[in-house]
């Protein structure tokens, strides 16, 4: 698969950041700054890929998206599980949809993180529900952000 190096990316332009899951797909996009990602929605995954990859498709034009990145659902010591290996086939059929850059992000602890956050503000437990998988791809989406602010050239 053509995935490629997060530092490989273009170098300007709105990223989409995506993390995904068996039942829906939380989407979060940069700013053309690349300075902060927002939170966007959640895409239902039903049985067929079609229509989660059209809506996908739809929030990376509309944004003027340069590249995609992909939460990687890794285990807490670091090795790759089968949550792993769906990460890999959506990019895979994302790629073969569209030839689009796409890196992956380590996301552990994304989902905690989110919670924790409404959780600070103060939401309630069907506010979270709905919104955790959007705020878990801004946060994906942020950690990207940040690694490439703070490369050195």
């Amino acid at each position: 698969m053509p995935e490629l190096d997060l530092f490989a990316l273009p170098k300007t332009g709105p990223l989409l950041g995506i993390d995904p899951g068996s039942k829906s797909i939380g989407a979060a996009a940069s700013d053309g700054l690349r300075m902060i990602a927002t939170p966007l929605e959640i895409i239902p995954r039903g049985r067929k890929l079609r229509p989660t990859l059209q809506r996908l498709f739809e929030l990376y034009d509309a944004r003027d998206c340069v590249g995609l990145i992909v939460g990687l659902p890794l285990n807490l010591d670091g090795s790759a599980g089968p949550r792993v290996q769906a990460a890999k086939a959506l990019a895979h059929n994302i790629l073969q949809t569209r030839d689009i850059p796409l890196a992956f992000q380590d996301e552990r602890l994304s989902s905690a993180e989110a919670e924790r956050v409404m959780l600070a503000a103060d939401l309630s437990r069907a506010r979270r529900a709905d919104a955790i998988d959007a705020s878990a791809a801004a946060i994906i989406l942020q950690t990207a952000l940040d690694r490439l602010a703070n490369a050195t050239p």
